[in-house]
């Protein structure tokens, strides 16, 4: 899709916004505006033209990164598009804080922005953009006759569904314009949307190609769009839709689409061909060379990076100081050792010792949880260093591994390890153990120099950076810009994972599905995680509580996290709390208002029909 989308860009700027483009800088542009006809003349120029359409998600101006806006007003790398999702669904939780006093920003994650606030509005009318580019090219396309064609506008039509769905969710009630028109449309209602939304997904299902090119949207598109809008549809429209949550889950699960085997790679710059893309069902798509932007990607690399991290280790030439994160999302990754090792079975008398267990080599020793017959285990968090096992603290009957393979000796070689969480197996019947890592890898944090609490949001060294997001590939090769400035690193909007909690979660609310299924959904994805089996959860253990901390584990900086918060009534609500909500050191409740965003001034200035979301000004 890289090759298709930014090699024919120019070309559908040109066919499709040559005669708007003076509209192009007036600010605003939104759902009210509309956008001139120009005809397209062959199948070609439709796809070429459909490229704009998908890069509305992903650029910023007719040139890039700066210069020829499409929104004025507002910093051209501030508008982008996934830039906006982050400061709006990520900055606002306890997923991510920011350095940074530009007006507006502190308020999204102290949680007291008003109407006037510029992030809020650049969200607003970005996404309005998005939609009069699909109705442009929706009518444009409809003049060709070509099958191929058809396949194109289910394919913007999807676009300006899914905008559509994300104005639903932030702004509540926005008018639905599905025409080119000069006339102000009425307000719609939530509920309105999500039915516009739902049906437009139902019409394209089966118009959309089975397959497609990487980054173009195919029918299992449509369906976790669905499986997303149906999850939510309680908060949005207040009928519960889990049922049909838990049905398109399930299609898109028995799809072709599959778990990358890497976590990290799945946020590297050669995502797009490492493996990666066999998960990502919807992309906003980036390029160093051909599509540069401050937003996006390389908003996501730069904006992380600070401190004590080394800029090269990420594929740029330098960190912007600003982003980090709460202990709250830290720790959802500690391991809890104690309570592990509870369910492992009886405690024994044999156990670790030495410089990588918790007391060194004088003891008393880390005892092991019997499991079965001479069969011994334990989870623990050690040191860098050395161990044995040793029965009753006693030199007399220890084990170690004079060749480093595996197999026991009786008073063998001590055995070396790294620091880290571990699942370890001790078994005598065979005189063999097992050390395998017991770590979720999926918490990629920098923590040298950073402080877990926050005592200042403006100091980067307060809270832990995050290293999730890299311009390099899984070679360990910088992106295609050799200056460092602008990634390669393609952002998921959609993935698998997303679906298969989906299906968890809606199974639990009461939607049908397979339990069994549920919790195999779930520890594919921790096994991914972990590496191996040692996070895996048993039924029991899959609870609502649990679903919402997976997703916070597997989906962090992707843009959901304030969605779900709001499903599980803890965005607003003294019921969960993190540091400086409601800018307050500790936490606090908010005002219900603030579960949606207020419709921007200007909006409501240019279009009478249109009323302001209760709490608002």
């Amino acid at each position: 899709m890289k090759n298709y989308l930014y090699t024919t860009l120019l070309a559908g700027i040109a066919l499709l916004f040559v005669a708007c483009h003076d509209d192009l800088n007036q600010s605003p542009i939104d759902p009210d505006s509309f956008t001139e006809e120009n005809v397209f003349a062959n199948v070609t120029e439709a796809k070429s033209a459909l490229a704009k359409v998908y890069a509305s998600l992903a650029l910023t101006g007719q040139q890039g990164p700066a210069g020829d806006p499409d929104i004025a007003d507002i910093d051209e790398g501030f508008s982008q598009y996934t830039r906006m999702l982050f400061n709006l669904n990520e900055l606002t939780t306890d997923h991510a804080v920011v350095a940074w006093g530009d007006p507006g920003l502190p308020d999204l994650h102290g949680m007291y922005w008003s109407s006037s606030n510029d992030f809020t509005q650049a969200m607003y009318f970005r996404l309005a953009q998005v939609v009069s580019f699909s109705n442009s090219f929706i009518s444009n396309a409809a003049a060709l006759s070509d099958p191929e064609v058809a396949n194109f506008i289910a394919e913007a039509r999807f676009i300006r569904a899914y905008a559509y769905s994300v104005l639903m969710d932030l702004f509540g009630n926005v008018p639905i314009v599905t025409v080119v028109t000069a006339d102000l449309p009425q307000q719609n209602s939530r509920a309105e949307i999500f039915e516009f939304v739902e049906t437009e997904l139902l019409a394209i299902e089966n118009l959309l190609p089975s397959s497609n090119e990487y980054g173009r949207v195919d029918q299992m598109a449509a369906k976790a769009l669905l499986s997303r809008i149906y999850l939510n549809s309680e908060v949005w429209t207040g009928v519960p839709r889990y049922d049909a949550c838990v049905n398109y889950s399930a299609q898109v699960m028995n799809s072709s689409y599959s778990l990358h085997d890497n976590y990290a790679e799945l946020f590297m710059a050669d995502n797009n061909s490492n493996g990666a893309q066999n998960e990502f069902i919807f992309t906003a798509n980036f390029d160093g060379l051909n599509s540069q932007t401050y937003g996006g990607t390389t908003f996501l690399v730069h904006a992380a990076v600070g401190g004590s991290m080394d800029p090269a280790d990420y594929g740029i030439n330098g960190g912007w100081f600003g982003n980090r994160t709460t202990k709250n999302l830290v720790e959802k990754f500690t391991l809890d050792t104690a309570a592990l090792n509870a369910a492992l079975g009886t405690q024994s008398d044999w156990g670790l010792v030495g410089s990588a267990t918790t007391n060194g080599w004088n003891g008393p020793d880390m005892e092991m949880y019997q499991t079965g017959t001479n069969t011994y285990s334990l989870y623990a968090s050690l040191g860098a260093g050395e161990l044995k096992f040793r029965f009753d603290e006693d030199w007399g009957n220890n084990y170690g591994d004079d060749g480093a393979n595996g197999s026991l000796e009786p008073g063998g070689a001590n055995i070396a390890i790294a620091p880290g969480n571990y699942f370890i197996t001790l078994d005598l019947n065979t005189l063999t153990y097992s050390i395998l890592s017991a770590g979720d890898k999926r918490g990629i944090f920098h923590t040298d120099g950073q402080n877990l609490e926050i005592e200042e949001i403006p100091a980067f060294g307060d809270g832990y950076a995050v290293g999730k997001f890299t311009n390099l590939d899984s070679n360990g090769m910088a992106g295609s810009d050799t200056g460092g400035n602008f990634v390669d690193t393609d952002l998921a909007l959609i993935r698998l994972p997303e679906i298969m909690l989906n299906y968890a979660e809606a199974s639990l609310r009461g939607g049908g599905g397979s339990t069994s299924t549920a919790v195999d959904a779930v520890n594919a994805i921790r096994t991914r995680g972990y590496g191996n089996t040692s996070g895996n959860i048993t039924s029991g253990q899959l609870t609502l509580d649990f679903i919402l901390d997976e997703r916070s584990r597997e989906l962090y900086w992707e843009g959901l996290r304030r969605t779900d918060l709001i499903r599980f009534g803890k965005f607003t609500t003294g019921s969960y709390l993190w540091p400086f909500k409601g800018d307050v050191p500790e936490g606090t409740s908010v005002d219900s208002k603030y579960n949606l965003f207020p419709l921007p001034t200007n909006a409501l200035l240019s279009n009478p029909n249109l009323s302001q979301n209760d709490g608002y000004n």
